[in-house]
């Protein structure tokens, strides 16, 4: 069984750094897909960032691209999403999902297991 852990949210203040991390136990995810998901109140779950765990080849969201890396530790089996230039409008529920997949998609309703989520509130 697939579990993934998240951890690392928190409260910061806008133009601040943080780090949140999925921890995936349950399987060898070299075939796998990592995604990292947002959820506001009120909106839709949006993409932010993916991984392919084989090759480390990513994709971001473009409201991100340049502030946030995605990253994945081999030997932790642990996703991680570095989170620079934070901003008021970042503040979500941050979900990391995974997916037996090689391309990186950004539909959630494509990503099979999902974790249970970290909070990220950016004051200004």
């Amino acid at each position: 069984q697939v579990q993934l852990v998240e951890s690392g949210g928190g409260l910061v203040q806008a133009g601040g750094s943080l780090r949140v991390s999925c921890a995936a136990s349950g399987r060898t995810f070299s075939s796998y897909v990592m995604g990292w998901f947002r959820q506001a109140p009120g909106k839709e779950r949006e993409f932010v960032a993916g991984i392919r765990w084989s090759d480390s080849s990513t994709k971001y969201e473009d409201s991100v691209k340049g502030r946030f890396t995605i990253s994945r530790d081999n030997a932790k089996n642990t996703v991680y999403l570095q989170m620079n230039s934070l901003k008021p409008e970042d503040t979500a529920v941050y979900y990391c999902a995974a997916d037996r997949r090689i391309v990186i998609v950004t539909s959630p309703k494509l990503y099979y297991y999902w974790g249970q989520g970290t909070q990220v509130t950016v004051s200004s």
